[in-house]
C-alpha cells in the first residue's frame, strides 16, 4: 500500500532491485491481477508475502451482513493460503448504522473469530487483530487498544488468533508497552508495522500517515519492545499517504527503504 501506484509487475521488480525481499500485500491489487496469477509473479521474483490486508469487518447486526462478511473472510484465509503468506490482517469494523454499543460490537467480532479460527488453521494462516486509533472507532474499528485486541485473541489458541503491532495507531497509549510483552509472552504478535505520526492529519484523517522519520514516533524505541517481546518476524511499512501516492512509486520504495534503515541501523 506504500506504493499503491505501482503495478503487481513493476513492484515485484522495484522490490528485486531494491534488495527487498518481502512484501505485504493487499486484496484489491491482488484481485484486480487475478490470485493465482499474482502468486506466480511474486514466486517468480523471488519474494515472499509476509501478510495478506485486510480481513474483518465482523460488527454488522443484521444476519445476511454477518453471513456476507464470514463468506468474505473465509475468501481472504483462502487468498492468503495460496499467497503463501500464515497472517490475515483484520480491521474489525466499526459501529453499525444507528448503533452505539462497543462491547456488542466487539462481541460480534469474537462470535467470528470463533468460527473463522479453526477455518484460518486449516489453511495455514493466522489471524492478526490490528487495534486502530481511536479516531477510526465509529467507522472503521471498535478495537482501538492492544489491550482490547489482545482480550478478543486470548479467547482463541495463539497459533489462530494474535495481533498486529501497527506503531501508527499506538503510539500514543502509555499501556502498549506492557501488552506488547504481554502479547510476546503468549505468542501473539503476528505482524509489526511502521508508519509514523505527523500532523496536521489531512480531511478524513485516513490517508495521513507519515514516512518514516517524519513525524512523532521513535521507531528504534517500538522496535525495542516488540524485539524484547521476542518477535523476530519481518518488520512492514504501510503508508497510505496521497503525497507519497502522486511520485514516483520506484522514488517512494527506494526512499522507505533508505528511512528503514536510518531508523534502525
Amino acid at each position: 500500500m506504500t506504493v499503491k501506484q505501482l503495478p503487481l509487475p513493476e513492484l515485484a521488480h522495484a522490490c528485486g532491485q531494491s534488495g527487498i525481499g518481502q512484501v505485504g500485500l493487499w486484496r484489491e491489487p491482488v484481485q484486480a491481477y487475478g490470485l493465482e496469477a499474482a502468486a506466480k509473479l511474486i514466486r517468480e521474483a523471488g519474494l515472499t508475502v509476509t501478510t495478506l490486508c485486510r480481513g474483518g469487518f465482523f460488527t454488522a447486526i443484521d444476519p445476511a451482513g454477518r453471513a456476507k462478511a464470514l463468506d468474505d473472510n473465509r475468501r481472504a484465509i483462502e487468498e492468503a493460503a495460496t499467497l503463501g503468506t500464515d497472517t490475515l490482517v483484520l480491521v474489525s469494523g466499526g459501529l453499525p448504522a444507528g448503533s452505539r454499543d462497543l462491547r456488542g460490537a466487539r462481541e460480534r467480532i469474537a462470535d467470528a473469530l470463533a468460527e473463522l479460527g479453526p477455518y484460518a488453521e486449516d489453511h495455514g494462516v493466522r489471524l492478526a487483530i490490528e487495534p486502530l486509533h481511536p479516531m477510526y472507532a465509529s467507522d472503521r474499528c471498535v478495537v482501538s487498544t492492544l489491550a482490547q485486541a489482545l482480550d478478543l485473541a486470548e479467547r482463541f489458541p495463539a497459533r489462530q488468533v494474535g495481533v498486529a503491532v501497527d506503531t501508527y495507531h499506538i503510539w500514543w497509549d502509555d499501556q502498549a508497552p506492557a501488552q506488547i510483552a504481554r502479547a510476546g509472552a503468549g505468542g501473539r504478535i503476528h505482524t509489526f508495522q511502521l508508519a509514523d505520526w505527523i500532523t496536521p492529519l489531512p480531511e478524513g484523517v485516513l490517508n495521513g500517515r507519515g514516512q518514516i522519520g517524519d513525524g512523532a514516533i521513535d521507531m528504534r524505541e517500538w522496535r525495542g519492545y516488540v524485539e524484547a517481546a521476542g518477535y523476530t518476524g519481518p518488520i512492514e511499512v504501510e503508508l497510505f499517504n496521497d503525497e507519497l501516492w502522486a511520485r514516483d512509486g520506484r522514488e517512494v520504495l527506494a526512499e522507505t527503504a533508505e528511512r528503514f534503515h536510518s531508523a534502525f541501523l
